[in-house]
């Protein structure tokens, strides 16, 4: 640790989440670096039968966005159908991150009570009894099918918006591990499974054996304890709040 102040290594895509968590973790004392395991882009060529459930929104009983960056760029293509949201339908927010974003746009979401995924999602007594109903998912492109897959099976008729397309990040491993060691980082914060998946493709299995990270769930941490990192730790979810804790957790354990 640089100076007996943690580093920490924020691995979340450029923008206000990223910047967010950073300035968190500096108000509470540790040295914050941001290095995106991922980049995102806003699909603006929405093809045509996407394009109808944008403009037949008030047929849907539900609208599920799975992120923030789902509310800001999904958004971007529902205001140039519906400057005013229908009425009638619920919106549910992955989190509460998400569901903040949503409130700058005047939109009151339903979230899980704590488990910010697409399992707590499905846990919620609102999408419990959705036979008959119809339920728009506003994601990026690919990603989990869950949520589709699960409520399809409960009877609803389950349509997907994709308004943004993951990258790989914009940075080498030999840069990465530059980074690594040039900011002494201490620990690194993974908010996503695909965040991880990429962290693999950069560094070999000896450069990861060298690396503890947070993660918000225990499937990233399994990927985590397949790509050898020496040490993870799972945080209740991916918000800035469950970040800090898992965070506090660690330097506990290492007696800091």
């Amino acid at each position: 640790m640089a100076d007996d102040v943690p580093c920490v290594l924020v691995t979340r895509p450029a923008g206000a989440a990223a910047d967010t968590l950073c300035e968190a973790l500096k108000s509470e004392g540790y040295q914050a670096y941001s290095q995106p395991l991922l980049t995102l882009r806003a699909l603006t060529d929405i093809p045509p039968k996407q394009r109808g459930f944008l403009q037949r929104l008030d047929e849907y009983q539900h609208v599920i966005f799975v992120s923030t960056n789902a509310v800001r760029f999904g958004m971007e293509q529902v205001e140039m159908y519906w400057p005013q949201l229908p009425t009638g339908m619920r919106c549910y927010a992955v989190g509460e991150a998400t569901a903040r974003c949503l409130a700058g746009f005047g939109i009151e979401a339903l979230t899980p009570d704590r488990e910010m995924s697409s399992e707590g999602l499905l846990a919620m007594p609102a999408l419990q009894a959705v036979d008959g109903q119809r339920v728009l998912i506003i994601k990026g492109e690919g990603g989990r099918d869950t949520l589709r897959s699960e409520l399809t099976s409960r009877g609803s008729r389950v349509d997907e918006l994709a308004c943004y397309r993951r990258g790989p990040p914009e940075v080498s491993g030999e840069v990465l591990l530059r980074q690594l060691s040039d900011w002494d980082i201490d620990i690194i914060l993974v908010s996503s499974g695909e965040g991880l998946s990429n962290l693999r493709l950069l560094l070999t299995r000896a450069e990861t054996t060298k690396l503890t990270v947070i993660v918000p769930s225990q499937r990233v941490a399994r990927m985590a304890l397949e790509a050898g990192c020496r040490e993870v730790l799972v945080a209740d979810n991916a918000s800035d709040a469950a970040m800090l804790r898992a965070l506090e957790d660690w330097l506990h354990s290492t007696g800091e």
